[in-house]
């Protein structure tokens, strides 16, 4: 679930986080009553130091053991294996907790070896470095927890802030999230027969426009989880069902999430096609309003979509694309998503529709965006993305994508321009993202681009 805004102060934490206003701001923050983390200081994370050595030696390895030593720098990690650049040598991956003088051992390292890369949060303003961001589909267990906002704590103003029951059950779909790593079977969730209510007279509601506003593609899909995943007014379908479905028509799955993700993480999970999913329900006093993303804005806004191959693909581009990116493209790639995913329309035979989860779990801000007086523009990601929003009011501006291929080809050609020092693939077959950085790599990539080719010649021949 991508957070809105990033902008929280630590006096914000320390409002809300219990942490008395003293206390060292590199530490993650633990939410009182529960187990996850709010957030954690970007200097709180490891870094890791690929380098490979100017040439084979005994004792090589002692020597930059030493290096790390003499700065106070301790490894939580480290191995040795083939080069991915040159293929006459090895490189070392190291990762470092964060203490001692890890500049001033980054520095000698430097100096002694062919080539030195630094994937770190803290070091990202640095010559050479990029941020950290997942390679496996199971690194999305490092930042999983590390939620900006809500979970089992909620803000004064929030509709159910004064519900002790409510409150209660918001703290155990937050330590179901926290306990779940990949791999796991999604947990099953007993849903209250208050939470199945709300759920229903949102999902009546909003059944009630999705024939004439929403996407064909939405449309298309949304009988099949009627069919598959138990979605009806009477039932909250299980993620497990839903993110099973999803694997199957196009390799989306869906994580459990206690809350808001910074953009970047959130992004990131994009790439490997993971969707993190909240399974809280909003508070049943105000069942048309929440001011955070909940099960019903996940499961009818979000998944159906997920499920159709064009917008799944357009999706995981956004996700590729913010991977190693500087803080100002994530801003920009976030502001993308937002008015594409989130509050986007598509131009169809019968006029404009409706793709957006922000609008397809609306049943206001869906007619207003296609029965009232806003301003539509055309989707540019390069002026998209600069766009400013408003996160509490119906949008004044909505972007029309006019198929979910074109606004894919746009995001391709959006994300050339972001610098950074590689080109990213993901492997589908181990899960992973594959950082293209040298000429080995690339000709790999056109031998894989070549076996398709011949894959796809032979099967025209035979038209």
């Amino acid at each position: 679930m991508l957070s809105k805004s990033e902008t929280i102060s630590i006096q914000q934490f320390d409002d809300h986080g219990g942490e008395p206003q003293g206390s060292p701001p590199d530490i993650p923050k633990l939410m009182p009553g529960g187990n996850y983390i709010r957030i954690g200081r970007d200097s709180a994370k490891s870094t890791y130091l690929l380098f490979a050595p100017p040439e084979e030696e005994v004792g090589v390895l002692a020597k930059y053991l030493n290096t790390f030593k003499k700065y106070d720098v301790n490894l939580l990690h480290i191995e040795s294996r083939p080069s991915t650049k040159m293929p006459d040598l090895y490189e070392f991956m190291v990762e470092c907790a964060p203490s001692g003088s890890l500049n001033g051992a980054i520095e000698d390292i430097k100096n002694s070896s062919q080539y030195l890369q630094v994937i770190s949060r803290d070091y990202k303003n640095q010559e050479n470095t990029v941020p950290w961001f997942p390679r496996r589909i199971r690194d999305l267990d490092r930042f999983a927890n590390q939620i900006l906002s809500y979970g089992s704590e909620l803000d004064s103003d929030h509709p159910g802030f004064t519900d002790a029951t409510y409150r209660s059950r918001r703290k155990y779909f937050a330590d179901i999230a926290y306990n779940y790593r990949h791999g796991q079977k999604l947990p099953h969730v007993d849903y209250s027969e208050a939470e199945v209510k709300t759920w229903g007279i949102v999902f009546r509601q909003l059944k009630t426009l999705y024939s004439k506003h929403a996407c064909k593609e939405h449309n298309h899909v949304f009988p099949l989880l009627e069919e598959n995943c138990g979605y009806r007014e009477d039932n909250i379908p299980q993620l497990e069902d839903v993110s099973n479905f999803l694997r199957d028509c196009t390799g989306f799955t869906l994580r459990p999430v206690a809350g808001l993700l910074s953009s970047r993480d959130f992004l990131a999970g994009l790439a490997f096609r993971v969707f993190h999913s909240t399974q809280y329900i909003r508070h049943s006093s105000k069942p048309f309003y929440t001011p955070e993303p909940d099960v019903c804005h996940e499961l009818l806004g979000h998944a159906p979509l997920f499920a159709d191959p064009d917008f799944a693909q357009f999706s995981q581009e956004i996700g590729l694309a913010s991977l190693g990116a500087p803080d100002d493209y994530i801003e920009k790639l976030a502001t993308c998503f937002w008015f594409t995913v989130e509050f986007g329309l598509c131009r169809e035979a019968d006029g404009l529709k409706a793709y957006g989860a922000g609008l397809l779990s609306s049943y206001g801000e869906l007619q207003y965006a296609l029965e009232g007086n806003p301003e539509y523009r055309s989707f540019d990601p390069e002026k998209t993305a600069t766009q400013k929003y408003p996160i509490t009011e119906y949008q004044p501006i909505y972007y029309i994508a006019e198929s979910f291929e074109d606004a894919k080809e746009k995001m391709i050609k959006y994300a050339a321009t972001i610098p950074r020092p590689f080109g990213v693939r993901y492997n589908a077959y181990t899960q992973s993202v594959e950082v293209l950085d040298s000429k080995p790599q690339i000709q790999r990539l056109v031998s894989n681009i070549g076996s398709e080719m011949s894959i796809l010649i032979d099967s025209l021949k035979k038209l």
